[in-house]
């Protein structure tokens, strides 16, 4: 194109403003053409660049892609755990209302086993104080009704332990009788008087003094004295004299002995369930029964009624008389403890 404008100048005969105007023409185009090639190239560089971006995107695109598929594989086995976990929560709460469950029941029936124990102390303790009149036993089997309560940590079982411990504190305030060792004092009195001599079949006691010649001087007796001597003292013994104070002793037959002797157990053994009774009165009075029994018809200078007064005056000095408490507060609570137990089942 620039030689056809050069072979078209050549022809003509250009003016001085043609000649400026081609030159600027060609200044135009040179301009035109250097602007052409420079944004050519700038054009060819933001492809490249937008090329290299853009495979760089493609790259983070693929490795955003490989994240997400391990992601959403992470995911699917992150939900398929939680579905595993769900269900053993859903088993394990299963378990959980199943082992509540069986607390409870067993919650209930140790309390119940618990109240059932702590109904038969208190019967046994009742019947130790109105039977036995066993004031100690009594009070270890409250005491052991108490601690059958202790691990029962519920309203109503200290409730019951409070009603326990005033009927406890009301025992220990009690004079305390033994009853064991007055009881066994009254079959060692029972045994003593079983071996004791009736006043009728006592030897009297012969006087060695009016019966004894002095023999120790034999040299001053002649012949005949020493015969006569063995003689007289043989005769002397034929006949005893002695001085009794009381009127002349009662002859008892065989049997009336024998039911002497059974009285005399007899009025024992009712002493005992006096004394068990804690009935001073009946007590008093067949201790009374059994002294004047002795001193009427038994040997009172024997070894064993001197033994056996002695344990009469011991156990008539004893005071027997209390008023033993029935333990109706306590009764009383177990059974409104059964009561609820009853309404919560």
């Amino acid at each position: 194109m620039a030689e056809e404008i050069i072979e078209i100048i050549s022809r003509r005969k250009p003016s001085l403003y043609s000649n400026a105007a081609l030159i600027l023409v060609f200044a135009a185009l040179l301009i035109l053409a250097w602007q052409w090639l420079n944004t050519r190239q700038r054009f060819n560089e933001v492809e490249n660049s937008l090329s290299q971006k853009l495979e760089h995107y493609q790259t983070l695109n693929q490795q955003s892609l490989a994240l997400a598929k391990k992601a959403e594989e992470r995911s699917i086995q992150a939900n398929a755990r939680t579905i595993v976990l769900e269900q053993k929560l859903a088993e394990s709460r299963d378990q959980q209302d199943v082992l509540q469950t069986l607390y409870n029941q067993l919650a209930e029936n140790r309390e119940a086993s618990a109240l059932s124990e702590v109904e038969q102390l208190l019967s046994i303790a009742n019947q130790q104080l109105q039977l036995a009149g066993n004031v100690k036993s009594a009070l270890l089997a409250m005491q052991a009704a108490d601690k059958r309560l202790e691990p029962l940590k519920l309203p109503r079982a200290i409730q019951l332990r409070e009603t326990l411990a005033v009927e406890i504190e009301n025992l220990r305030k009690l004079p305390q009788i033994d009853i064991t060792s007055m009881s066994m004092q009254l079959e060692k009195l029972a045994a003593l008087c079983a071996t004791l001599p009736l006043i009728s079949e006592r030897q009297p006691t012969l006087n060695a003094n009016a019966t004894q010649i002095n023999l120790h001087k034999p040299t001053q007796l002649n012949a005949i004295q020493k015969i006569a001597l063995p003689i007289w003292n043989d005769i002397k013994n034929l006949v005893t004299v002695e001085r009794i104070d009381h009127p002349e002793p009662p002859l008892l037959a065989a049997d009336h002995e024998f039911y002497l002797r059974e009285n005399l157990k007899l009025r024992l053994l009712t002493a005992r369930i006096a004394l068990l009774q804690h009935d001073e009165a009946s007590y008093i009075t067949d201790l009374n029964t059994v002294s004047v029994w002795l001193n009427q018809y038994f040997d009172t200078k024997h070894p064993n009624a001197i033994q056996a007064f002695k344990l009469l005056k011991k156990l008539s000095s004893n005071n027997i008389s209390i008023e033993l408490p029935q333990l109706t507060e306590s009764m009383a609570a177990v059974n409104r403890y059964k009561q609820s137990l009853e309404k919560s089942d």
